[in-house]
């Protein structure tokens, strides 16, 4: 789906007028839900780790997956933003297929210097919105919103006023681009393989002979034999390689 696509999604609500309270709005990032005040979905991440996490590491998670910290108006904002960044235009998806708003709603809760820089930075948002198009950031229209982004986006812009927007936009970049490139999706972007076995044919000939050194034809069958790559080693008791 485009961004443009999505984005008229946002606004499925009936509307009783051409502004919507905030009050009104609701968010789901549960892709199975459908109901009429549903305004954006994205897929969820997990809320439960247990790889590489010590036991005081999951209890510190499980205490910040049950904090609720942003409202309902915020987290779609959020929302919003992580589309506009990194929109859905890529074969590999974009922040919303990415689960990109969750992640930014845990890395505000677990590092308390955000807090205020998001919160603040979504009122300032809506503020120049209601001064600019009279509806805060997710009432007004798609090209709206994408010329006050325009104006915060570059952060060599020497206007004061516009000072609060460009810090608040910059740190939603970092964390969507940060959230993204730690996801299969984005490390799939980047042709990340991780960790692959290669084919290794020992120390070379060369180098042997310079050392005075040579492999006993017992190991090289063992250990050298990339036919044999994907078995598992075993080892008998005094630490002999069986195979």
């Amino acid at each position: 789906m485009k961004r443009r696509d999505t984005l008229k999604s946002l606004l499925l609500g009936p509307l009783a007028s051409s502004v919507i309270a905030s009050t009104a709005c609701s968010v789901t990032n549960d892709t199975n839900s459908r109901n009429k005040n549903t305004q954006m979905n994205w897929t969820s991440l997990p809320t439960s780790y247990s790889y590489g996490r010590t036991e005081a590491e999951k209890q510190a998670d499980a205490a910040l997956f049950s904090e609720t910290y942003f409202r309902e108006h915020e987290l779609i904002t959020i929302a919003i933003l992580c589309d506009i960044i990194l929109p859905n235009e890529h074969p590999n998806g974009g922040a919303m297929d990415a689960g990109l708003p969750d992640f930014v709603e845990f890395m505000v809760k677990d590092r308390e210097r955000y807090k205020l820089r998001v919160r603040g930075g979504i009122a300032w948002l809506d503020s120049r919105a209601i001064e600019k198009y009279n509806a805060d950031f997710i009432n007004i229209a798609e090209d709206q919103r994408l010329s006050l982004c325009d104006e915060i986006a570059y952060p060599d812009i020497n206007t004061l006023e516009l000072q609060p927007g460009i810090s608040f936009f910059s740190l939603m970049r970092d964390l969507t681009l940060t959230g993204y490139y730690t996801t299969a999706l984005g490390l799939a972007d980047l042709g990340y393989r991780g960790n692959t076995p290669n084919i290794w044919d020992g120390v070379p000939e060369e180098v042997l002979r310079k050392h005075r050194k040579s492999y006993e034809a017992e190991w090289l069958e063992k250990c050298v034999d990339n036919s044999r790559r994907e078995i598992i080693a075993e080892w008998d008791n005094d630490m002999n390689l069986i195979t």
